[in-house]
C-alpha cells in the first residue's frame, strides 16, 4: 500500500490534534499507510484519552489567560 498525503489545511482542529498525538505515539506511519482502522482498540483509546487530556489542558490555560492567575480580571 502507498502512503497517503495529509492535507493539513483541510483538517479540523480535532483531526490535527489526533494526527499530532498519533505521531507522538509512533503510530503516524501506520495510520498513513494502513488507515485509522488498522489501529488496535488500545491504540485508539490511548489517542482518544490523550486528546481529551490535551483539550482539557488547553481549555484550562485559556481560562487562566483570560481571567488572570488569581481568577479575577
Amino acid at each position: 500500500m502507498s502512503e497517503k498525503k495529509i492535507n493539513w489545511s483541510e483538517l479540523s482542529p480535532d483531526d490535527k490534534l489526533k494526527y499530532e498525538i498519533a505521531e507522538e505515539l509512533g503510530l503516524l506511519e501506520k495510520v498513513k499507510t494502513l488507515g485509522w482502522k488498522s489501529l488496535s482498540a488500545k491504540e485508539t483509546g490511548r489517542i482518544g484519552g490523550l486528546m481529551t487530556k490535551k483539550k482539557r489542558y488547553m481549555a484550562e490555560n485559556q481560562n487562566t489567560a483570560v481571567s488572570g492567575p488569581s481568577g479575577t480580571v
